[in-house]
C-alpha cells in the first residue's frame, strides 16, 4: 500500500510516520501488523505499526533516517507491505555462549517476543569494548534469571 506523508518529529531524536487507517485495514491483519516499510522507493526496513494517541504510527529511527537520507518535516513516499517472514534475532557469540551455560535463562529467552529479545541483545551487540559487552551480557542474564524482562 502506498501513501504520502510527512516525517513527524517527536522530541529531540524520535521521529515517525502516521499511517492512514485505510492503509492499516488494507494490510488485512490486526491493528499492530508487522510491516516492511520502504521510504521514497530506496530504503526498506522492518517495523510494526503501533497505536499512539489513537493514531497508527511507525517509528523511523535515526539510523533509518540517515540511511534513507530524510529528516523530520520532509514529505515522504511510503510503501507498506505486511511482513510475514519470521523475525529472528542474531545472537552475538559471547551472548549465545552465556545463554548456553544457563538452561533456564535460555528457555526464558527463547520464549520472548522478537522485540524483548532485541532489548537484551542490542546492548551486547553494540558494546564497543569487551568489558562493556560483558557488563551488558551480565545485565541480560540477571534480567532473565530474575524474570524481569
Amino acid at each position: 500500500m502506498r501513501f504520502r506523508t510527512k516525517l513527524l518529529s517527536a522530541g529531540k531524536t524520535a521521529a515517525g510516520i502516521e499511517v492512514p487507517p485505510k492503509v492499516v485495514e488494507g494490510l488485512g491483519s490486526n491493528k499492530r501488523p508487522p510491516v516492511r516499510v520502504t521510504i521514497n522507493g530506496s530504503h526498506t526496513y522492518r517495523s510494526t505499526v503501533a497505536v499512539v494517541g489513537g493514531k497508527f504510527m511507525i517509528g523511523v529511527s535515526n539510523e533509518q533516517r540517515q540511511i534513507a537520507r530524510v529528516e523530520p518535516g520532509e514529505m515522504l513516499d511510503i510503501d507498506l507491505e505486511l511482513d510475514t517472514q519470521p523475525r529472528e534475532v542474531t545472537l552475538p557469540k559471547d551472548f549465545e555462549t552465556a545463554l548456553n551455560r544457563d538452561a533456564r535463562a535460555k528457555r526464558l529467552f527463547d520464549g520472548l517476543s522478537y522485540s524483548k529479545k532485541q532489548v537484551l541483545v542490542l546492548p551486547v551487540a553494540n558494546g564497543k569494548t569487551p568489558e562493556t559487552r560483558q557488563r551488558n551480557i551480565d545485565k541480560a542474564m540477571t534480567a532473565l534469571r530474575e524474570g524481569k524482562i
